[in-house]
């Protein structure tokens, strides 16, 4: 079975992996992945932003990277996510396992069924992450030394900017968690694949207004936990525990696409 990692601001590569870069065409553009060599040949690594970090959040390609993956044979992704902090149980370099989301992007492309030859479909969402690799990170955490709050909700922005105090106290109030710009439509349209996806946030500030001043970015012990959560999450994508889970089932098909 191919797994995935894919990751964001900090996390251009895998310690300790040999990476061959690849552009895989899609029907949706062009996505460049990573993949493992030797003994990692079934790991495909993904950075979302490019590995220098040149592509902003609204124009990452998202449709076009989770059609790659699938198109790999990948089956699992586990996914990292630089994030802003608005629980105070979640402070900067805490992590954050997502189990739901609030969507507050324009713009982008959101599903893979935009009717016509694209099909029609509507993709059930309860539990819009794989609760069955949730589990195992959770469980499989302790033996990297890391502590991962269970449950929390992303808030995606649009960026490239970030949120001013009024839109965090509204987030604060419609019960987010954490905040960034890039968890949504990635989460939506592997779930419209049936990939088994799960998510983990790494705090690296206070979202704006939980503390006076200005945005602080936190460095200190980050790459650690960089390191330690990219181990967790190899260790969790090589478990050979089955995934009771229905994330292959959330698709409605009311139409489907044209063949061809």
């Amino acid at each position: 079975m191919r797994v995935a990692i894919v990751a964001g601001t900090g996390i251009y590569d895998v310690p300790g992996l040999t990476l061959k870069s690849q552009t895989v065409e899609t029907p949706y553009g062009p996505a460049l992945v990573h993949l493992g060599q030797g003994a990692a040949d079934h790991l495909v690594f993904l950075t979302r932003h490019g590995p220098e970090h040149h592509t902003p959040p609204h124009k990452i390609n998202y449709r076009a990277n989770a059609k790659a993956l699938q198109m790999l044979g990948v089956e699992k992704i586990l996914a990292a996510f630089a994030v802003g902090s608005i629980n105070p149980e979640i402070p900067p370099a805490g992590l954050a396992l997502l189990t739901d989301f609030l969507d507050f992007t324009t713009g982008r492309d959101l599903t893979f069924f935009d009717g016509g030859a694209s099909g029609l479909a509507h993709t059930e969402m309860s539990r819009p992450y794989c609760p069955a690799l949730g589990r195992q990170l959770l469980k499989l955490a302790p033996e990297f030394d890391l502590t991962v709050y269970p449950h929390s909700t992303y808030v995606t922005t649009n960026g490239p900017r970030f949120e001013t105090p009024a839109e965090i106290k509204m987030f604060t109030q419609l019960g987010g968690d954490v905040v960034g710009m890039t968890g949504v439509p990635e989460v939506t349209l592997a779930r419209e694949l049936g990939m088994h996806y799960a998510a983990v946030a790494l705090s690296i500030n206070w979202a704006s207004g939980i503390m006076p001043g200005a945005i602080e970015i936190v460095r200190e012990g980050v790459d650690e936990v960089r390191a330690k959560l990219l181990a967790l999450f190899i260790k969790t994508l090589e478990s050979p525990e089955p995934l009771d889970c229905v994330c292959s089932e959330a698709v409605m098909m009311m139409h489907p696409p044209a063949e061809g």
